[in-house]
């Protein structure tokens, strides 16, 4: 027997307007509403409306489908204000008691990379606002970008998850396959659950590229790979964004077509099934236990950091980000406090990035910025005018270098 288990990450930063030095000091105003409201509104109507709309009727079409979502606290807000029938289509599928919602980071961050401390503020606060919007409490961890390694499983598993889940790293799982549940290294009862990143990018990166030898990609296709998978695991980790559907694929490759007949075709098969990762870490033993020592995501070709930490603008920016955290909360100001936490959403980032060749042209996707010299630039300008918010309440600034 098989099942799939689907996870989307929904997720949309608070980009940051075109924050220029005149600006410090002048004004507090770092975000760009009108962008931001603009591109919630775009993705809602191509893909969250539709999607929501598809995953509802295949949910009341099959009673053994299930799906799971990871909605990162500034999609949850941005929602909220610039879209609430989206926020209301997303409560009626957790309403149907088939569609798990994960534990995130608020912010979309790389906090425990910097502060174990605001780590935890964080995923306490998107517990809260899961709790309050959705009426459930998170069992299971998804980190920023999948990052992961075995001190991150470690730390989660202190914090009362049955769950966490990956990238699905060929180096650490060796001849190993994907398609079972593992438990991570140095720890004792948390379930690992690993991407099948080659099933999961056919449909979120493949499906329209008509250069792809499988092209065009087929429900009946599609399933007969699944299936071959009968035998030689438990389970299908299709992790992708929910962009995926209509905004990265559009409309009209028929990716909603191919969505809406997915589970009619794999459920043909008298063995398969649905499951949720909560479902998933309950119903399969731990394979095996898997090490990964070094750090890594699901971003670009290498699935490490370098996304958002491989050049000397990413890792000052951030650096100098969090040296200011505890002055900030002792400031004891709200507004500042939430100023600065929107800065550690990753994107802003990931909008620095240099990388090339495939890499870059990801990096350019919702990308506010012309170069990633200009994002720096906006970056650092509010961090500045934060520090001088900070100076202006008798808050004395030290930043050292290493």
């Amino acid at each position: 027997m098989v099942d799939i288990c689907f996870y989307f990450q929904v997720h949309q930063p608070y980009r940051l307007r075109q924050y220029s030095v005149f600006d410090i000091g002048n004004n507090h105003n770092y975000f760009d509403e009108e962008k931001n409201r603009e591109i919630c509104l775009k993705v809602a109507r191509k893909c969250y409306l539709p999607t929501n709309l598809v995953m509802l009727e295949l949910l009341k079409r099959h009673p053994d489908f299930k799906i799971s979502y990871s909605i990162s606290g500034v999609a949850l807000e941005q929602f909220e204000e610039y879209a609430p029938d989206v926020l209301e289509s997303f409560k009626e599928l957790v309403k149907t008691g088939r569609v798990e919602i994960l534990s995130e980071t608020y912010y979309h961050s790389l906090a425990y990379l910097y502060s174990k401390e605001e780590f935890i503020e964080q995923v306490e606060k998107h517990k809260k606002l899961v709790k309050r919007l959705f009426n459930v409490t998170p069992t299971v961890f998804r980190n920023t970008e999948l990052i992961y390694n075995n001190e991150i499983a470690k730390f989660i598993e202190g914090m009362g998850y049955k769950a966490i889940i990956s990238e699905g790293l060929d180096n650490a799982l060796g001849w190993r396959s994907p398609n079972f549940v593992y438990r991570p290294y140095t720890t004792d009862k948390i379930k690992l659950l690993m991407k099948n990143y080659r099933l999961s990018d056919d449909i979120a990166f493949r499906f329209s590229n008509k250069g792809w030898a499988e092209w065009p990609l087929t429900v009946e296709k599609f399933t007969q790979w699944a299936n071959a998978v009968n035998g030689s695991g438990e389970i299908i980790n299709l992790f992708m964004d929910y962009e995926t559907f209509g905004e990265h694929q559009w409309e009209d490759t028929g990716i909603f077509e191919f969505l809406r007949h997915l589970p009619n075709e794999f459920l043909k098969h008298p063995d398969n099934g649905f499951v949720t990762p909560t479902e998933a870490a309950r119903k399969f033993n731990a394979h095996d236990v898997v090490d990964i020592h070094n750090l890594s995501s699901w971003a670009d070709i290498e699935r490490d950091l370098s996304a958002w930490l491989g050049n000397k603008m990413q890792q000052s920016s951030i650096k100098e980000l969090y040296i200011v955290e505890k002055l900030v909360k002792e400031a004891n100001d709200k507004k500042l406090l939430d100023d600065w936490r929107k800065l550690t959403t990753s994107d802003h980032f990931y909008y620095m990035c240099t990388k090339w060749f495939a890499d870059g042209d990801v990096h350019k996707y919702f990308n506010p910025y012309d170069s990633p010299y200009d994002s720096f630039i906006a970056f650092m300008n509010c961090l500045n005018d934060i520090i001088l918010r900070l100076k202006e309440k008798d808050l004395k600034i030290e930043i050292k270098d290493n």
